[in-house]
């Protein structure tokens, strides 16, 4: 946002093999800079994949930096957008199904008002060169803030259209009661050439101070028969609307969930932060296609911990689940700033966010967490290589970025270097191996969902899932067949479960993980390194 200051059965088994581990422990995914030397203070990062060409990879940062790497992530080239429009930060990247690249940012003209709109450039080249942009939302004298967007890349009717979501406010930082924001949509069906006539999505408003009681954080998500869902921050908590018509016109607010706390909070070390929404659906073939989930942060465990939450609905956005806290540590430190993606082609739900859980007073690492079983449990692992300590003198902005296509996560961040910020990455692969099942496992629907971390150097938790409550044996085997350990022997109730395996003292090589349950038996293969 803008700162005035400048389980149903499956049709597939599969164990993913989870090649992501500290980044000391695998060199071959470094984290890699971004940014130049000579760039000033980028912050806000954005960053998406082409699911046309997958080597190429578009990143963003404030206020007008564009990054493009042709190589998967590699390495990158920086450059600076420019637009008769203005440029004035926020931004958002987004690829299209056809490999159409949009960058959406905020309007800073030369003269009228400080945010008269949001402008959404384009590149056909994966962020070589961009047209000048479309000007979307220009209401004088109302400020227009915080945009998101997404893409139809589901085979329904508004497949292609480009949708938009941001905040409009009467006036920026007014404390008149009269003063009050708004969420608005708009949608593209040409590939961001035009833009329709904002349509007013939040049925409540809120007001324009741009903290805890202003309307914020709509992202677009879309379903899988082109179903447009967004949920946003305000008065009373997280809200959540629909479109079943490409987002021309939408329902009424649904509430999600409460929000202690509020979305704008305090965190040492930092100018500002925030725990704004993102909402995501999963278009993958998965057991969780549909699924519809929202991403926040927020600090109802007290101040001096701030966790990272989703919440899951399962019929569309109607009716919503408890929240299932994302960050799997047992300490009360903070994790914020959490950027969320689903991989559409595996239902891997992927959340990024800064993480102080093994270092002391501001000192920062990234983390990434990951879950197989549709959000109900998370694996998480350390992705910087080293941690950072912010100065709050320094404008970190609102958000860090992640996306996720054919097993490649991409996640962006901004660290303190020297006393500047600067943009880092990292690329970590997630690959699958099919397990041995026989066809009458699948029509059980025996789920074994995925070992985390995988390869092994000390320990690894197995997650699956039950189509019916029963008698389970969950055993360790080597290549040779004898049994390791039995990790669970007994009868569990249908549904997700996990359980750990310690491997400390086993040698390395490879072993299996054989799991019986109703008749029906999978294997999954470990790896454990030393």
């Amino acid at each position: 946002m803008a700162e005035r200051t400048s389980v149903g059965s499956v049709v597939a088994l599969v164990l993913p093999l989870l090649l992501c581990e500290p980044r000391a422990a695998y060199p071959q995914h470094p984290n890699l800079r971004v940014s130049s030397p000579n760039s000033t203070d980028p912050n806000e990062t954005t960053i998406s994949i082409n699911p046309a060409n997958p080597l190429q990879v578009a990143a963003g940062a404030n206020l007008s930096y564009h990054y493009y790497s042709l190589d998967g992530g590699i390495s990158w080239t920086e450059g600076i957008l420019s637009s008769t429009l203005g440029v004035a930060g926020d931004p958002v990247v987004l690829f299209d199904a056809l490999g159409k690249l949009y960058y959406a940012h905020l309007s800073a003209p030369d003269v009228g008002d400080w945010l008269d709109r949001i402008v959404v450039q384009r590149s056909d080249n994966g962020g070589l060169s961009w047209d000048d942009g479309a000007g979307i939302g220009l209401n004088p004298p109302r400020d227009q803030d915080k945009p998101g967007l997404a893409t139809d890349m589901t085979g329904s009717p508004f497949r292609g259209n480009v949708y938009l979501a941001w905040t409009e406010f009467d006036a920026y930082g007014s404390g008149n009661p009269a003063d009050s924001t708004r969420i608005l949509f708009s949608r593209s069906t040409d590939s961001g050439t035009t833009w329709s006539a904002p349509v007013r999505v939040s049925d409540a408003g809120g007001n324009c101070l741009d903290r805890d009681d202003t309307v914020e954080g709509a992202i677009p998500a879309v379903g899988p028969e082109g179903q447009v869902y967004l949920a946003w921050s305000g008065p009373d908590g997280i809200r959540f609307d629909r479109s079943f018509d490409g987002g021309v016109t939408f329902g009424q607010d649904v509430f999600v969930t409460s929000q202690p706390g509020g979305w704008d909070f305090d965190v040492s070390g930092l100018w500002r932060a925030n725990g704004l929404p993102t909402t995501l659906c999963d278009i993958s073939d998965s057991p969780y296609r549909g699924h519809v989930y929202v991403v926040w942060s927020d600090q109802r465990a007290g101040t001096g911990d701030t966790n990272v939450f989703l919440v899951r609905s399962t019929d569309g956005g109607q009716d919503w689940g408890q929240p299932v806290r994302v960050n799997d540590d047992l300490t009360a430190t903070h994790q914020f700033f959490p950027a969320a993606t689903i991989d559409p082609t595996t239902g891997v739900l992927c959340v990024l966010y800064y993480d102080r859980r093994a270092t002391s007073g501001d000192a920062t690492d990234v983390y990434l967490s990951r879950s197989y079983d549709g959000g109900a449990t998370f694996e998480s692992l350390l992705v910087s290589d080293s941690p950072f300590v912010p100065d709050a003198g320094a404008f970190f902005g609102d958000y860090i970025g992640v996306a996720a296509w054919e097993r490649k996560i991409h996640s962006i961040w901004m660290r303190m270097d020297e006393g500047n910020l600067s943009v880092w990455a990292a690329q970590l692969t997630d690959t699958g191996a099919v397990v041995d099942v026989s066809a009458e496992s699948l029509a059980k629907g025996l789920t074994l969902l995925g070992a985390a971390p995988n390869p092994v150097r000390s320990s690894t938790r197995l997650s699956y899932t039950l189509p019916a409550a029963g008698h389970v044996t969950v055993r360790i085997v080597d290549v040779q067949g004898r049994e390791i350990a039995t990790l669970v022997e007994g009868r569990q109730e249908a549904g997700a479960h996990g359980v750990q395996w310690n491997a400390r003292g086993q040698p390395a090589g490879v072993y299996f993980c054989r799991i019986s349950a109703g008749g029906a038996t999978a294997a999954g293969r470990l790896i454990v390194v030393r």
